[in-house]
């Protein structure tokens, strides 16, 4: 299930608070300026920097 439009308009990347979108798979949700992709768990984004995703 996507995530919703509105949850997306307020969710910002907790390390510096930018915009985030999310990947193609709809399997995480990415900051470009920090290179990082959290994780979507059973429908939930997990947003903590501990569980992020380091993008090369």
């Amino acid at each position: 299930m996507p995530i919703d439009k509105d949850l997306l308009a307020i969710l910002a990347c907790p390390k510096c608070k930018g915009d985030i979108k999310p990947t193609e798979k709809g399997d995480g949700l990415v900051c470009q300026a920090c290179k990082l992709m959290y994780p979507i768990k059973d429908d939930i984004p997990v947003m903590l920097i501990d569980e992020a995703v380091k993008l090369s």
